[in-house]
């Protein structure tokens, strides 16, 4: 995704969950079915948006994401949560359970 396609979809809706992944990315692979899974489930009126930072490397540079997979979560507009490399489902949950619960 383009960087205004991202900046929109940040400034429009409420929970945004932005997974940053590059194709060669094992853990990347491994990771995104356990993230969205975990959206769906836990989190429904949370939007959850893909960038592949080899095809958008502009975007990536752009939020600071040098690393994959790089999760960046957002809550009415402003970044609460950042997550790179070695990210802990459950931990990842519980810190965007606290905020979510607050917002919705």
């Amino acid at each position: 995704m383009e960087i205004n396609d991202i900046q929109n979809l940040i400034a429009s809706k409420t929970a945004v969950l932005v997974y940053f992944y590059n194709d060669a990315c094992a853990p990347c692979k491994i990771l995104r079915p356990k993230v969205q899974e975990m959206i769906e489930t836990h989190f429904p009126k949370m939007d959850f948006q893909l960038v592949n930072t080899e095809k958008y490397s502009a975007t990536a540079a752009q939020f600071g994401v040098f690393a994959s997979p790089t999760l960046l979560v957002f809550f009415e507009g402003k970044e609460y949560i950042r997550e790179s490399k070695n990210i802990s489902i459950s931990e990842l949950h519980d810190k965007i359970e606290r905020i979510y619960g607050m917002v919705f």
